[in-house]
């Protein structure tokens, strides 16, 4: 042989002399404290359960528990379910699916992005043996390796028997048995091919595509595990397509709703987004949440006092049951310095509707939304609550577009106005010549540094409140005004341990400073008086005593209801409204506004929410003073001044000054009034003027 041949063919040899070693040394390494199988092997689903905690150490859901059945208490059409979804050859391999194993590894490095899953049903129940919370190709070898020693010593019934023993279909639900029964109050036995398909294609995901929440989806992941049926001839197109179209009689009400129902879906779809959903469901986590279980019941009884009272005022008949015959609500609480959530109600009740209207909900704030747009014009307009602005007839020409005519509420007009008081009864005529002048972007830029995270269009209106939002936005924002600028994000887990009491996470406390201090006071100052003498008097009126500020917020066609408001301590949202989009109109045709609708219901929380606490007022920040002036003057009052309000305004600042746009300094100042009511009628807008300030 030449000797370069021979050189060559020897280093081939040392090369395969090398990786073999290699190998052998790689399977020693892999091999070494490898966990135990236990016998037999049904023992392998008894793993921890995972415990949540409220904020007061009340253990308030375990996530967990099972209740193991033979195969012999199971359906067939669940087992073949199963199968043709997870491993269509588990019959035939010997606990590793070399073909799938192939292909997900040409997927990883040939198809940069994609990621092809490769574990079989025996791998998966190796998991159950691994409580490390990394994910690495190592962990996934010796996760192999386990299976293949279960393969030897177990055979296809045990391991299958145990697999859908262990699967998690809920929170509530472990295990195929207690799924059954869940959904459908069965036995799993008594599954049919429809009910068997649906449940077959929940482990996947069980918060995405549960079918109390997402039906839609949930039918979608049904129709493809049929399809996995049909094509591995576990079932014949005619009888999948029947099932598909078969209707689902789920129970009418599922799993008893724990206080926080709302609050603990959130809390699960969180962890399963960071952890996955088997270590969620079977690595033994201890979570401690933000949640106040009082201020949540306190939050629920509330929502259902104040939606029970819209019904009434609706004309809605007491014996209707349909949800999407009711008006629905959300409340979202929460600190002020930290962001920590401490109740939460995504609906009027969660056994009917599980969809979460206080986080998935993006509904038009209104008038709600004008607090974003005052602070800019503080900043950017170097005005003060005490300048004074025009309430008069407004035209804003849009390029390309019919002109912009904002109306205000009253439909009158009430001529010059100090700043503060056009927030304190919501002018939007003054609005629309604030937002005129300072451009939509920097009103926009203002609601992102306090914490609005939805879309939001460019253009003149979304100062007055018509891009949507959601409820956990609105307090977090008005959050940021009640803490002096400064912008805590809203969080609800408070720590992550592991089964071996290892802390995974914790949320340290912090904020940024994302408003100028003053100009947030002098924004805050000006919603005590929205809630003093302004559209959120109704609070006052209900008896709220302590330090607050809020504003309300209605939709022009009364789609929507809000009020957003805070304490020192306690920040908190209310929406009300129909799912549909349906005004809310009473039995006289009237619209129900933010005053009306949803101010109610944050008092009633609030005024007991903060029963007991110690008193403390808004700290005044250095470098502002409170003044008492005439509202139509901006100045001290005199003998002719008929009502009177005290500003917050800087230390050098100077009495006087008005705001105009080029537009308001060349039209005639004329101020319609609504015409005087007929002999003998009630005042117009006698409900709104007087029971209940008018608000926009």
């Amino acid at each position: 042989m030449p000797r370069g041949i021979r050189t060559l063919f020897d280093a081939l040899l040392l090369a395969a002399g090398l990786a073999a070693a290699g190998l052998g040394l790689l399977f020693f390494a892999a091999v070494q404290d490898l966990p135990r199988v236990p016998e037999p092997l049904g023992r392998i689903i008894d793993t921890p359960p995972t415990e949540i905690y409220a904020a007061s150490g009340e253990r308030i859901l375990v996530v967990g528990d099972r209740e193991a059945v033979p195969l012999s208490r199971v359906a067939p059409d669940f087992l073949r379910a199963v199968v043709a979804t997870e491993d269509h050859r588990f019959w035939d391999h010997h606990g590793v699916d070399k073909v799938r194993l192939i292909k997900a590894f040409w997927v990883t490095f040939f198809r940069p992005g994609r990621v092809e899953g490769a574990s079989t049903i025996t791998q998966q129940l190796a998991k159950n043996l691994f409580f490390s919370f990394e994910r690495s190709y190592w962990r996934k070898f010796r996760e192999l390796l386990v299976a293949l020693q279960i393969e030897s010593r177990f055979d296809k019934d045990e391991i299958l028997e145990a697999y859908v023993n262990q699967i998690p279909f809920a929170p509530r639900a472990h295990g195929i048995e207690q799924a059954a029964r869940h959904f459908f109050a069965k036995s799993a036995a008594d599954l049919d091919l429809a009910e068997a398909a649906l449940l077959a294609g929940l482990p996947k995901s069980p918060t995405r595509y549960n079918p109390y929440r997402h039906l839609d989806r949930a039918k979608q992941r049904q129709g493809i595990v049929l399809k996995r049926l049909v094509a591995t001839g576990y079932a014949t197109p005619e009888a999948a397509a029947q099932a598909f179209q078969q209707p689902l009689q789920l129970r009418t009400e599922p799993a008893r709703a724990e206080t926080g129902s709302y609050f603990l879906d959130t809390v699960l779809k969180d962890l399963e987004q960071r952890y996955g959903t088997d270590v969620v469901h079977q690595g033994g986590l201890r979570v401690s949440t933000t949640l106040d279980p009082r201020l949540q019941r306190l939050a629920d009884a509330a929502m259902a006092e104040g939606l029970v009272n819209l019904d009434r005022v609706l004309g809605l008949p007491g014996d209707a049951t349909e949800p999407d015959d009711r008006p629905q609500g959300a409340l979202v609480a929460l600190e002020t310095r930290t962001g920590a959530v401490r109740a939460l109600v995504g609906g009027r009740d969660y056994r009917q509707t599980t969809f979460n209207r206080a986080l998935q909900n993006n509904r038009q704030p209104g008038s709600g939304f004008k607090p974003f747009l005052y602070y800019t014009a503080l900043e950017k307009l170097n005005l003060s609550p005490a300048t004074l602005v025009v309430d008069r007839p407004v035209r804003i020409p849009i390029a390309g577009a019919p002109d912009w005519t904002p109306r205000n509420f009253e439909r009158t007009h009430r001529g010059p106005v100090a700043l503060k008081y056009a927030l304190m009864k919501s002018i939007n005529t003054v609005a629309a010549q604030l937002v005129e002048s300072t451009g939509p972007g920097p009103v926009i830029d203002t609601a992102r540094r306090c914490g609005i995270t939805s879309p939001l269009a460019d253009v003149y209106s979304v100062a007055l409140g018509t891009s949507g939002v959601s409820p956990l936005e609105m307090a977090a924002a008005f959050a940021t005004f009640a803490d002096g600028g400064v912008r805590h994000p809203p969080f609800w887990i408070a720590r992550v341990e592991d089964s071996s009491g290892r802390v995974l996470e914790e949320h340290i406390v912090g904020g940024r400073q994302s408003l100028d201090p003053l100009l947030a006071y002098q924004v805050l100052d000006m919603l005590q008086g929205v809630v003093d003498e302004g559209s959120g008097a109704v609070v006052r009126r209900m008896d709220f005593e302590g330090p607050a500020a809020g504003k309300t917020g209605t939709t022009n066609d009364y789609q929507d209801a809000w009020f957003t408001g805070f304490t020192p301590t306690l920040c908190a949202s209310v929406w009300v409204g129909f799912d549909q989009g349906r005004p809310l109109l009473d039995g006289r045709g009237q619209g129900i506004t933010g005053g009306r609708g949803a101010a109610p219901i944050w008092t009633a929380f609030m005024r007991q929410a903060t029963a007991g606490d110690p008193p403390r007022e808004f700290n005044l920040p250095e470098g502002l003073r409170v003044e008492t002036v005439d509202p139509a003057t901006g100045r001290a009052p005199d003998e002719l001044t008929r009502e009177v309000i005290t500003v917050a305004v800087k230390a050098d600042h100077a009495p006087g000054g008005l705001f105009t746009t080029p537009e308001a300094t060349a039209a005639p100042l004329t101020f319609p009034v609504a015409p005087p009511p007929a002999a003998g009628a009630p005042p117009a807008n006698r409900i709104l003027e007087e029971d209940l300030p008018p608000d926009h």
